[in-house]
């Protein structure tokens, strides 16, 4: 199961189904959807942490024995692709920074979920690994292509092909994650002193980079223009004038 706990900034889903090392059941990837939507709706949360409720573990991929049950039946396998790209693109495009703390085994669908967040952090155990060709089965394009605009094609290739493990020093080294530590708190307390009209601005900004667009439009200028008039910018100017921390509402 996936279960939202929340404690004043911090939104946490925490990954508990630990007897099976949190494989992920087409009715977990259903949910966190639902989960991410609550989080974003609530106006104490300035960022959202994907985690294992147990140490030591963060997720061994999609269930492989309910994948194995359902093989021949063409409705559940169209439920569980969408379930899966469902989840995965409102980790990517909720309006709050969504960070993944991975302590453990990320892998297959696992490591998709993480692909998805803003940002990685790991512990030195961590281990990670893309693993399809090991069962016959081809990683789907959306969760390709959150690899590749992480790691770059050819260690895309490199993953895919061989299904080995990464270690956390590895993983860092060709930017698969983005911090190696054994928490997360330095980056969340940094975020969530800053605006969050910021963050918020400046995620949907990359994504649409991502997305694939290279020149402002008249959405992205009016986003830019507009940020001068709001109270996050009139707070910022006084505290920065008046020499003493900011305090974003």
């Amino acid at each position: 199961m996936i279960r939202l706990r929340t404690d004043g900034p911090i939104a946490r889903l925490l990954l508990d189904r630990a007897l099976k090392r949190n494989a992920m059941t087409t009715a977990m990837f259903e949910a966190l959807p639902g989960l991410v939507a609550e989080a974003v709706a609530d106006p104490a949360v300035r960022v959202i942490v994907l985690q294992s409720n147990r140490a030591g573990i963060f997720c061994a991929g999609a269930d492989i024995a309910e994948m194995s049950s359902h093989a021949n039946d063409p409705a559940w396998r169209q439920a569980n692709e969408a379930a899966i790209s469902r989840a995965q693109f409102e980790l990517a495009r909720a309006e709050k920074p969504v960070i993944a703390l991975i302590d453990g085994d990320c892998v297959g669908g696992g490591c998709g979920l993480a692909l998805a967040c803003d940002i990685r952090v790991a512990t030195a155990r961590a281990r990670f690994g893309i693993t399809p060709a090991k069962l016959g089965l081809v990683y789907p394009l959306h969760d390709t292509k959150l690899l590749v605009d992480l790691i770059g094609p050819g260690q895309a290739k490199r993953m895919l092909f061989t299904a080995g493990l990464l270690d956390a020093a590895e993983a860092l080294r060709i930017g698969l994650i983005d911090l190696l530590a054994d928490d997360a708190d330095e980056l969340i307390d940094a975020i969530v002193t800053n605006s969050a009209h910021s963050t918020r601005w400046s995620k949907a900004m990359i994504r649409r980079i991502l997305d694939g667009q290279a020149h402002d439009d008249e959405a992205t200028r009016a986003i830019f223009t507009q940020a001068f008039t709001g109270p996050d910018f009139t707070e910022g100017v006084a505290a920065f004038l008046g020499k003493r921390p900011a305090r974003f509402e």
